[in-house]
């Protein structure tokens, strides 16, 4: 099991509907507002990294109103 955090920007007015999409992902373990450069972001477990891809960009992405990510990929110590 991996762990992967998206820093997610959302397009003004769209941050609740966003919000309650991802919340519903069976991956997304957290989700949290932000304030700063980034507008949410969803603490992601996983199989693998390409698993990790495929939410990015085939779910999250895809989402009316997301308009740029970031993936920071956990490292276990």
């Amino acid at each position: 099991m991996a762990i992967g955090f998206v820093l997610i920007n959302i397009a003004p007015g769209r941050e609740r509907e966003v919000f309650d999409i991802l919340v519903k992902e069976d991956n997304i373990q957290e989700i949290h507002p932000l304030f700063g450069e980034y507008d949410l972001i969803a603490k992601v477990t996983i199989k693998n990294l390409e698993e990790l891809g495929d939410i990015v960009f085939n779910k999250i992405r895809k989402i009316k109103g997301v308009t740029d990510t970031k993936t920071l990929t956990g490292a276990g110590l």
